[in-house]
């Protein structure tokens, strides 16, 4: 049964965080949506963490005219894995976003013209640093459990990792400690997707630059698919459109890499993508740290990790690599490694992959409190 009408909510702290940077950011205002009810305990709420270019529309519909649900609606709402008869969910839209949180389209309150390029440089740990601020405002005790998938798994990472005694068990899926230099690279060639367009002027655009960020969404997108699901999806078909012989007739994979793009730049800011796509390269969880284990020793809840075994982007091997720090300091941790062909994309579209194994994670996690 879905969560049905759900209102997107806002709230703006009057405050300045200190940015891993060293750099002031303040006030801050988060974007987010809660499904159910709070108990008296405070002791239900889960928060749910969205990937790059997600958003704080976890579940429902904002109206009864709205035909998109939010992106993770099959898991939220009475009776399904995210119970909201029994649990208080919340999600929030990172700072960096473009979808409601501060970040580099929001005003300047110093200038009062839009940040673009002046927005200060941010990190996962400074997504989770600002999700704090809600989760405290929320009345939140603790936790029952913080999960997402992808840079959503790195915010849970950070969550266990820098604010131990607020969370009492973790969700990580298709993550990793640090994105490899392959990754990087990938990401690297989206950024100058849109750095060359000229339309982009530096950041200092009145419309999006759709050449370059449709290029850097079909850049991005292919490292969340694999060979496998996309030889099931389009082989080597052509498309009817066009003709074989036809110098821009299009094979289907590239018609459909050319409809993902532009569309993306409907519903998303190119400088809020180079923003996101640096804090994710930056990503590294033993930051400070002389090694992994160092980084998971102030950990206290169990955690949950999940792999699959066609990401090419975050591939089992990274998430193992965390597995076998937590195992070597005696730390409560779970591996599932699902075999899928969904490539990176795997969290999002094979959900019946890892529910029974969350459901029971979570279950274990409230008789512990």
């Amino acid at each position: 049964m879905s969560v049905g009408i759900v209102e997107p909510k806002s709230i703006t702290f009057d405050t300045e965080l200190r940015l891993q940077s060293g750099r002031i950011l303040g006030p801050i205002t988060l974007a987010y949506e809660t499904y159910g009810s709070l108990n008296a305990e405070r002791s239900n709420a889960i928060l749910v963490e969205h990937a790059w270019t997600g958003d704080a529309h976890l579940a429902g519909r904002h109206s009864e005219t709205d035909s998109r649900s939010g992106w993770w609606n099959a898991l939220v709402g009475p009776g399904r894995l995210l119970d909201t008869d029994r649990y208080f969910v919340i999600c929030s839209n990172v700072i960096g976003s473009c979808h409601g949180s501060t970040g580099p389209t929001s005003l300047n309150p110093r200038t009062g013209k839009r940040y673009n390029l002046s927005f200060p440089v941010i990190t996962v740990r400074d997504m989770v640093a600002a999700q704090k601020l809600l989760v405290d405002h929320l009345g939140v005790r603790k936790l029952l459990s913080v999960m997402g998938g992808s840079m959503g798994g790195m915010q849970a990472l950070e969550w266990a990792t820098q604010y131990p005694d607020c969370i009492a068990s973790a969700i990580v899926l298709a993550a990793t400690p640090r994105p490899s230099a392959q990754a990087i690279a990938f990401s690297s060639i989206a950024r100058w997707a849109i750095f060359n367009d000229p339309t982009w002027r530096k950041g200092e655009y009145h419309k999006n630059p759709k050449d370059g960020l449709a290029l850097a969404r079909g850049i991005g997108h292919i490292c969340f698919l694999s060979d496998e699901s996309m030889s099931a999806k389009f082989g080597r078909r052509f498309s009817a459109r066009d003709g074989l012989f036809d110098f821009f007739g299009q094979f289907e994979v590239e018609r459909y890499l050319n409809y993902n793009g532009f569309n993306f730049v409907d519903r998303f800011d190119a400088n809020s993508f180079l923003y996101l796509a640096k804090a994710l390269d930056l990503y590294d969880l033993a930051w400070d740290c002389e090694s992994l284990e160092e980084a998971f020793t102030p950990v206290t809840a169990p955690l949950q990790f999940f792999a699959f075994t066609s990401d090419w982007l975050y591939p089992p091997y990274q998430t193992e690599e965390m597995v076998a720090a937590l195992e070597k300091l005696g730390k409560p941790v779970e591996y599932h490694l699902i075999t899928s062909s969904y490539g990176h994309d795997s969290f999002l579209l094979e959900l019946e992959t890892f529910t029974p194994m969350v459901r029971e994670f979570i279950r274990q996690a409230e008789e512990r409190q």
